[in-house]
């Protein structure tokens, strides 16, 4: 009983959040204008909660549908007097109506923490009818058209594919070849959204956070934004901050799995990792101030994010057969050639060996290298995406990062 009281009271409460949106927007109506409020809301759900109770005790599933069904068909008649008399067409209150009641029925007899979600979800929709509206008027055919296309690589194309290498080398994984290749897709997409919002700022923000996932993915699409067109030094400065946040992410990495080998990695790290940033803030501010009134192209091409998953696939694959080939352990070479296609996949291999303490410079060695074939790999991927004008600051940066850390490591040798 204790159970169904709180269940009870989450379908009251699930029907009142969904109704408070609705009553603060008629708000302003007279009494007894409306077809429901607050309170009419908060008791639609409490009603569904009671036919789901009742279908429960009795084993009746068919009394919840009946008094579903009469409960729609009242609300939807007397929300039809009221659109008669505004002279407005809407179903909206209808379906929240229903709404209420189902997810009241789902507290009471099925997962009240969904059923609580899908109030808040609801509640939210309600509530940003203005903002949603807003921006429909402002989205361009090509927006949605890509907005379309990335929902369908992911909730489509990412489930039907096997999540298991399909190559006598284990490199080619067709999910984690087209997951990297919609991840680029969206990193590109959520940028070009970002500048649109927050101006030529929104570049280095979409490159920080595409970076905590893969750093190879974000000089890909910022380089795809560079070949449209678009001037460069807010790209590449949005690419070396990719770089800097790779580095950081394989200390991470190390701290976590290994941290003994941090010691002997952290100085070039950190060094590589300063001049990545500090040159992406002078790159960063010199672009803010010559380009401000830029209007950034769509860059989601499919065609082009095709090209880049093929490519990843023939890199992994050939990488997994020459590794193969080579042996375990020639760990130097397999972090080389795996770091060209993913630099987590090297590091990971490396700091997951079983190695005795005599080792950890060669484990450290495969780590610094790793980054740095992975930083000569992006350089290649700016210029095959963006042209020379892209890629060029990027190979000045990389090599100024290489050269310090490689100076850092023999001085703290």
């Amino acid at each position: 009983m204790d159970e169904l009281i709180l269940r009870m009271g989450l379908a009251l409460a699930i029907g009142t959040l969904i109704g408070l949106e609705r009553g603060w927007r008629e708000r302003d109506a007279p009494g007894g204008s409306r077809t429901a409020g607050i309170r009419t809301f908060g008791l639609a759900g409490l009603f569904g909660g009671i036919l789901a109770a009742v279908a429960s005790a009795f084993a009746a599933p068919s009394v919840f549908i009946g008094g579903f069904v009469g409960f729609s068909a009242i609300f939807a008649v007397f929300e039809y007097r009221e659109t008669q008399r505004d002279n407005v067409f809407s179903v909206t209150s209808t379906i929240a109506a229903m709404s209420a009641a189902a997810l009241g029925g789902l507290a009471v007899a099925g997962d009240f923490r969904a059923a609580a979600a899908g109030g808040a979800a609801i509640a939210c929709i309600l509530a940003g009818r203005e903002v949603l509206h807003g921006l429909l008027k402002r989205l361009s055919w090509n927006e949605l058209r890509s907005t379309l296309t990335l929902a369908a690589m992911t909730a489509i194309g990412l489930p039907l594919l096997p999540n298991h290498s399909i190559d006598p080398w284990g490199g080619f994984n067709p999910f984690d070849i087209w997951l990297l290749t919609v991840l680029s897709g969206a990193i590109s997409y959520v940028g070009y959204i970002a500048v649109r919002i927050l101006g030529p700022k929104g570049i280095i923000l979409a490159s920080l956070l595409g970076a905590v996932v893969s750093s190879m993915a974000v000089t890909a699409a910022l380089g795809r934004r560079a070949g449209s067109g678009e001037p460069v030094s807010l790209l590449a400065a949005g690419a070396s901050f990719a770089g800097m946040i790779s580095i950081i992410r394989v200390g991470l990495l190390t701290i976590l799995i290994k941290p003994a080998l941090i010691t002997i990695i952290l100085l070039p790290l950190f060094v590589a990792a300063m001049v990545f940033g500090m040159s992406g803030g002078v790159l960063s501010f010199r672009a803010q101030a010559a380009v401000p009134e830029h209007q950034p192209r769509n860059p989601f091409d499919l065609v082009s994010l095709l090209i880049f998953a093929a490519a990843f696939a023939v890199i992994s694959t050939l990488s997994a057969g020459l590794v193969q080939h080579f042996g375990i352990e020639s760990i130097l070479l397999t972090s080389t050639l795996a770091a060209i296609a993913d630099v987590d996949i090297a590091v990971l291999s490396a700091l997951r060996l079983n190695t005795d303490p005599s080792n950890q410079r060669v484990l450290g060695n495969a780590i610094l290298i790793a980054l740095a074939t992975n930083g000569g790999a992006r350089v290649i991927l700016a210029a095959a995406t963006g042209g020379p004008n892209y890629a060029l600051p990027l190979m000045g940066i990389t090599l100024l990062a290489l050269g310090f850390g490689a100076a850092s490591l023999l001085i703290y040798c």
